[in-house]
């Protein structure tokens, strides 16, 4: 069986695994903090910066592993489908119209294939669970909010490369500025960004999800409203996607699913006041227990796919 290598960029960590069948055999994790990278330095400097700190990571796997025959990127943004160039992300900002497959592979002297990270995941998720039915969506709960469907057991990027971006759908006229350029995106409150604003607003407090989440189970008001206000936020958005793309099983990953029992309860009552009537109770929603693999692991399937070696 083929070894292929996964990379998971997000905008705090870089993930590289090797995988094998749907198996990771190897794992790095680096914090590579590509946000304040992209925020503090000119884009040219910081698309440098991204693609050594990304080629470093990966030399350690290609030296233990130096029969890998490709490597696919799961990365934050919007993927051209066709010429695999990185359009914008709206999380790393100042990076448009990069090319990480071939700047990358240039460097490394190996196959890269560069796919949209939260559909990258939502392939693994696929892959990983035997009984996944073959039309599912899979959001991810991180920095931002990603999405991605499988149609018929197979990624759907869309048209233009933003199929599912559902971190980008408007809950609140006017609200809070997202990174995509727009205000009120779902984002800015169902994300571990978002936990943060919203606790920041009604505190003036900075504080990581990690420390909210511990005021919230110990009853602090402000972190329970924190938390409900992604759930219902979340939730508000799915319901409309829910009309659109009818799929029975909807999967919730990234770090901030970790937290689900404390935004569960907003976010069921708002699906289910939201949804039409003949979807009620017909939706399964599954917390992924993958572990952050399913991104690392689609990224590898998706480059042996793409790749055809």
């Amino acid at each position: 069986m083929a070894l292929r290598i996964g990379v998971d960029i997000g905008g705090t960590n870089l993930r590289v695994g090797v995988v094998e069948d749907v198996r990771l055999i190897y794992e790095k994790r680096t914090h590579a903090d590509f946000a304040t990278l992209c925020r503090t330095n000119p884009p040219e400097i910081a698309w440098q910066s991204i693609i050594q700190i990304t080629a470093h990571a990966l030399q350690d796997a290609l030296t233990a592993y130096p029969q890998v025959k490709s490597v696919g990127i799961g990365f934050p943004g919007f993927i051209d489908p066709l010429t695999g160039r990185i359009s914008q992300s709206p999380n790393l900002p100042g990076l448009r119209d990069v090319d990480l497959a071939q700047d990358l592979s240039s460097v490394i002297g190996h196959s890269v294939v560069v796919e949209n990270d939260a559909l990258a995941a939502a392939y693994g998720e696929y892959c990983l669970n035997e009984d996944a039915p073959d039309n599912l969506i899979y959001i991810g709960l991180g920095t931002g909010v990603g999405g991605g469907l499988i149609h018929a057991g197979k990624p759907f990027p869309g048209q233009h490369g933003v199929a599912m971006e559902v971190g980008h759908l408007i809950v609140e006229h006017n609200g809070r500025l997202c990174g995509c350029g727009n205000r009120g995106c779902m984002e800015k409150y169902a994300s571990a960004t978002g936990l943060s604003l919203s606790y920041r607003a009604a505190t003036g407090h900075d504080l990581d999800t990690g420390r909210i989440a511990e005021l919230a189970i110990s009853g602090d008001e402000h972190a329970i409203a924190a938390y409900n206000l992604a759930g219902t936020s979340l939730a508000q958005a799915l319901a409309h996607i829910l009309k659109v793309v009818d799929v029975g099983q909807v999967v919730i990953g990234g770090g901030m699913s970790q937290a689900w029992p404390l935004m569960q309860d907003a976010f069921n009552q708002r699906l289910q006041a939201d949804l039409i009537p003949v979807l009620r109770d017909k939706i399964a929603i599954k917390i992924s227990n993958s572990g952050d693999q399913a991104g690392i692991i689609g990224a590898a399937l998706l480059s042996g796919d793409r790749s055809g070696i």
